[in-house]
């Protein structure tokens, strides 16, 4: 009797009662008041129901959709965090995720306009030859050993080099990647980063360590995150250098 009672009377109300919070609550990551609305605004709100301070954005931004492991996009929140709250990031506004849990064929590069919300880029990057064919399995910070390194990178001044307009980075985690420059390990645009390499290898052209993009975009690319923002490349086997608070 008691048990009908509940079904009848008691769980209608609880389920308005989570309905109407719901929609109170979400209310505010549409239109905050006296507040801009951008990514960073959105991703530092406190969210409930079992939702990370990470997943809205993910989700507002259909990043999944695109491809974009979770995990890979809430480390690199995570990691930007860190290195702000250390000072080393000049441009806080562009990130780029390289997410290599996915294979050389899909376009694994996102480029995010923090301030304004918006994928600036989704294309491929290649990764080095020595770390496998379609899929990047193995990594490394030693010199020649043509092997792309994970973890965290801030980008700093272009040059035109043997790969004409091109990006220097600066690894920031030691051990994992802190060689890059020793390496020259930049971005820069190649011609076997393309869909008739795809076509003709099945997979994508691979760099000697360099996470190379078309050359059709390379030049856009580095305008766009030059001189001091963050770039992050992300596989399932990284192991963070960083503190994380991923709830």
């Amino acid at each position: 009797m008691m048990k009908a009672f509940i079904a009848k009377k008691i769980l209608p109300l609880v389920f308005l009662i989570v309905a109407v919070t719901n929609i109170s609550w979400r209310a505010p990551a549409i239109a905050p008041a006296r507040e801009e609305l951008n990514f960073l605004t959105l991703y530092r709100m406190p969210f409930e129901w079992g939702m990370s301070r990470s997943d809205m954005v993910y989700d507002s931004l259909h990043l999944d959709m695109k491809g974009l492991s979770e995990k890979a996009f809430a480390y690199a929140l995570e990691g930007l965090e860190e290195l702000k709250g250390e000072g080393r990031v000049l441009n806080d506004s562009i990130i780029t995720i390289v997410d290599f849990d996915q294979p050389s064929v899909n376009k694994r590069m996102y480029i995010l306009d923090l301030k304004n919300f918006k994928l600036l880029f989704n294309t491929w990057a290649a990764h080095g030859r020595r770390s496998g064919t379609l899929m990047a399995t193995s990594f490394s910070n030693t010199l020649s050993s043509n092997k792309s390194s994970l973890g965290f990178y801030l980008t700093d001044e272009p040059y035109y080099g043997g790969n004409g307009y091109s990006l220097k980075l600066k690894g920031l985690e030691q051990g994992v990647n802190d060689r890059a420059m020793q390496r020259a390990i930049v971005l820069h645009g190649a011609p076997y980063v393309s869909q008739s390499s795809i076509n003709e290898l099945g997979y994508l052209g691979r760099s000697f360590g360099c996470p190379a993009v078309p050359v059709e975009l390379s030049h856009s690319i580095i305008e766009t995150i030059k001189e001091g923002s963050i770039l992050f490349i992300y596989s399932s086997s990284y192991r963070p250098q960083f503190f994380y608070d991923l709830g």
